[in-house]
């Protein structure tokens, strides 16, 4: 976690999980470490990381199986999940433009690292 992210630590964390789905470095039934190891590794409450697997497992993201651990979720969306999903990715991109232009970049300056990042698996 990043001690100068005024984020706080359970949006960071969200944050990372939902990236690291997004880029392929979690997949479906990929299993994710215990709620105390996370801790430990990321030297953080443990409660934090819980409260944010069972947002996760709320949201539908991951699911815990009692006794074994905490996974990425097999879930299919709905068809209005997935119109939702493509307008919010929208908004998103629209956001992102807008800024790349208002700093002074351009897009095929992102591009590019956006690529370097998913090849790395970042």
């Amino acid at each position: 976690m990043d001690q100068a992210d005024k984020t706080p630590v359970y949006a960071q964390l969200e944050r990372a999980i939902r990236s690291a789905l997004a880029t392929g470095r979690l997949r479906v039934g990929d299993q994710l470490p215990t709620v105390r190891q996370l801790a430990v590794d990321l030297r953080i409450n443990a409660n934090t990381v819980a409260k944010v697997y069972a947002f996760l497992e709320r949201a539908g993201v991951l699911e815990t199986r009692r006794g074994v651990g905490t996974f990425v979720a097999a879930h299919t969306p709905t068809s209005q999940e997935e119109a939702l999903r493509l307008t919010e990715l929208s908004r998103l991109v629209d956001r992102f433009l807008a800024e790349l232009s208002h700093h002074g970049f351009h897009v095929d300056d992102a591009t590019a690292m956006i690529e370097a990042r998913r090849s790395k698996g970042a």
